[in-house]
């Protein structure tokens, strides 16, 4: 059977200069497989010697076959959002504890990832979405998120208050810390935090997360992802606030703003061990109890 992967890419987690043994054990391992190693170019800059052609992430999402992404469920986050038009699958090597997304462990690498390059490997797809700002009159787009897009407040331990729509229909207004639109991904993520629900990662469903609100009937709410979320910043509202995706940094919100949050078109391409088990690892993460005997 002919190999799926032939090019592979290497990303690697920025500004943790413990990663550079990890990553130099990914690609000496490719290399002894004979497969192309292209390197991305921020991550070449890891390396204390450098034998392999770097390139900028737009470009290695363009002729890989495969990113391989050695960090972390951030560094795989990141990796996403960047390739998400690329349409390359993205394997995750997780440094540390578990992760939901990156699931590859160092002490298992070089079994799992042998499997995964000769064709033994689970697959599954999963959506974006995406955030604009609307202020008198015009977009921009704030960005784009793999697990949640997040109102919420800046700097101060204060109330924001806003009114939500789904689908141009008015759904409450609510005075809180903010809100979390998460898809199925995010669930496990801010999203649970704020006492959310775990969705099924094959669910296409968004869930809205209250953050602490001053009203106790507001519960979290799961809606079709093919709803568009409107967040308005209510007239009375005096505590300035932010949108973000992803956690990363937002764009401010003022009075009468208006975030407008929807799926985005495409979607992320993941590859898993042969073994991987998605409730075995809300098991490990969650510490949930073993099955009784």
């Amino acid at each position: 059977m002919a190999r799926p992967f032939k090019t592979i890419g290497l990303i690697g987690k920025q500004k943790d200069p413990q990663i550079t043994e990890s990553l130099q054990r990914v690609a000496d391992f490719l290399v002894a497989k004979g497969l192309e190693l292209i390197i991305d170019q921020d991550t070449a800059t890891l390396f204390p010697s450098q034998h392999w052609q770097a390139v900028a992430r737009h470009e290695l999402g363009q002729r890989c076959d495969l990113a391989i992404v050695v960090g972390g469920d951030g560094t795989l986050l990141h990796a996403a959002r960047n390739l998400a038009d690329s349409g390359i699958p993205l394997l995750g090597i997780k440094l540390g504890r578990l992760g939901f997304l990156a699931d590859v462990l160092p002490e298992t690498l070089d079994t799992d990832l042998a499997q995964v390059l000769e064709g033994q490997f689970r697959e599954e797809e999963r959506f974006l979405i995406q955030a604009e700002l609307e202020r008198e009159g015009k977009s921009c787009l704030i960005g784009t998120a793999l697990n949640d897009v997040t109102m919420h407040i800046r700097e101060v331990v204060r109330l924001i208050e806003f009114e939500t729509y789904i689908n141009g229909r008015f759904l409450n207004s609510q005075r809180s810390d903010g809100l979390v639109v998460a898809t199925p991904t995010g669930s496990t993520a801010y999203a649970l935090s704020a006492g959310g629900p775990i969705l099924d990662v094959n669910l296409n469903a968004m869930v809205l997360v209250s953050i602490c609100s001053h009203a106790l009937s507001n519960r979290p709410l799961v809606i079709d992802a093919d709803s568009v979320v409107e967040i308005v910043i209510s007239e009375h509202n005096t505590t300035p606030g932010q949108a973000s995706c992803d956690g990363q940094p937002g764009i401010a919100l003022g009075v009468g703003d208006k975030v407008r949050i929807y799926k985005r078109p495409g979607r992320v391409r993941l590859i898993h061990p042969a073994a991987h088990d998605h409730y075995s690892i809300l098991r490990a993460k969650l510490h949930w109890g073993r099955k009784l005997e």
